[in-house]
């Protein structure tokens, strides 16, 4: 089994490089997906982060108000220590338990990590390569803003709340630019995921 990091900065693309490398036959574990299902209501990390935050950032049916609890922690660095802090351990357990049914299931799988923090957390100790989706730093501010909906200045804090796009780059095995168009990035995602297929 190969085990490929696959990561970036907020709004710079992983999610398309992610979509070709499923496409062509590998299988994805998404850690904002699996981010999602540990903080469930009545989960564990779910309980901490309401104990945490208080009962303000839960929705009526009682999920995570994903929203009302951005506004918290992009805007207070003790506060996302304290949320990765919660999450990151339930996250990480989750990856463990499905890398070891996958070694045993599929031993020829190519794996990929698709992990936003995927250095901040050390795990690219864990791949035998990294893959950095990058874009300038002008481009990820104004894509974020017209995703989410942000000011410059809320663009701002979530990025920088992450390390630098062009450390991530500095350190990766392979980096796909991402300034120019779907179609251009897509192409050099497949590329990069045949030579990995040459190499198996």
């Amino acid at each position: 089994m190969k085990v490929i990091g696959l990561t970036g900065g907020i709004a710079s693309g992983k999610s398309t490089v992610a979509s070709v490398f499923r496409e062509m036959g590998a299988i994805i574990l998404d850690a904002d997906q699996i981010a999602r299902e540990v903080v469930l209501p009545r989960q564990p990390a779910w309980e901490d982060i309401v104990e945490r935050f208080g009962p303000q950032i839960l929705n009526p049916d009682q999920s995570l108000n994903r929203e009302e609890l951005g506004k918290i922690v992009f805007n207070c660095s003790d506060c996302l220590q304290d949320l990765n802090r919660i999450t990151h351990p339930h996250i990480m357990r989750y990856y463990k338990d499905a890398l070891h049914q996958l070694s045993l299931e599929k031993p020829e799988a190519i794996v990929i990590l698709e992990v936003p923090l995927l250095y901040e957390t050390n795990m690219e100790k864990i791949c035998r390569q990294v893959v950095v989706v990058w874009v300038d730093r002008e481009t990820q501010v104004k894509r974020l803003m017209e995703r989410e909906n942000l000011s410059h200045a809320e663009a701002i804090k979530r990025i920088d709340s992450q390390m630098p796009l062009d450390e991530k780059a500095r350190r990766a095995d392979f980096v796909i630019d991402n300034r120019g168009g779907m179609v251009e990035t897509k192409e050099n995602a497949a590329i990069y995921y045949k030579e990995i297929l040459q190499a198996v």
